[in-house]
């Protein structure tokens, strides 16, 4: 039911949604949503956790993974190289590459887009648990690359910028494909993508400018 719910939120919105459009995609009687969430806000909730659960199983080795290895770093008060950071980098941009173009995650779009426009206790619920760990990693990263403060505002901005490079092409969709004359995103256009955010990762350099404050 979490997976139709996801679907249905993300094309309606919560408002638009109705109990029965639900449990109709679902497939289940309207009794189902106060038996095991007990409203329709409730179900909405769930549904961001489920979400979270699904993008934490294709990044949550990862993270855990590269913080360890930061944690690690830090007991010993030792620096991170500028090398590492990018292998790092590198890795997880393309692991969300992979994530964010493929068709599973059109649904995840939709409702995170969504939430974006007009917060709710659900997208507080997938920045703490999703989104705010995985943008202060990158921070992390980005500002040993750049040899940089990861809490200044230059190294903050630096990350929504390569991270949006990679959106961009789940958020404009349908503009990539016109543009690129691609008939759809498979395994031959991941690659591409995936190469693509090898090249923004080397691409990163100190600011001409010495960054800002």
């Amino acid at each position: 039911m979490l997976a139709a719910a996801l679907d249905v939120f993300g094309r309606y919105g919560f408002d638009g949604a109705s109990t029965r459009q639900l449990t109709e995609a679902a497939g289940v009687n309207l009794q189902a949503i106060p038996y095991y969430f007990g409203s329709k806000e409730g179900l909405y909730i769930a549904t961001a956790e489920y979400l979270m659960a699904r993008i934490d199983t294709h990044v949550g080795d990862m993270r855990a993974r590269i913080g360890t290895h930061l944690m690690a770093l830090d007991a010993a008060g030792e620096t991170l190289g500028e090398t590492q950071a990018r292998l790092f980098l590198t890795e997880i941009l393309q692991t969300m590459v992979t994530l964010f173009v493929g068709k599973e995650s059109e649904s995840w779009a939709r409702f995170l887009i969504r939430e974006q426009m007009e917060p709710t206790e659900a997208f507080t619920r997938v920045y703490q648990g999703i989104m705010r760990p995985m943008i202060e990693m990158g921070r992390r990263l980005i500002g040993a690359i750049l040899g940089e403060d990861p809490a200044s505002e230059h190294v903050r901005l630096r990350t929504f910028t390569l991270i949006g490079g990679i959106l961009v092409f789940r958020v404009t969709h349908a503009a990539v494909l016109a543009q690129m004359e691609w008939d759809g995103v498979g395994p031959k256009q991941v690659e591409i993508l995936r190469g693509l955010t090898a090249e923004l990762v080397d691409m990163l350099g100190p600011s001409t400018k010495g960054g800002a404050a």
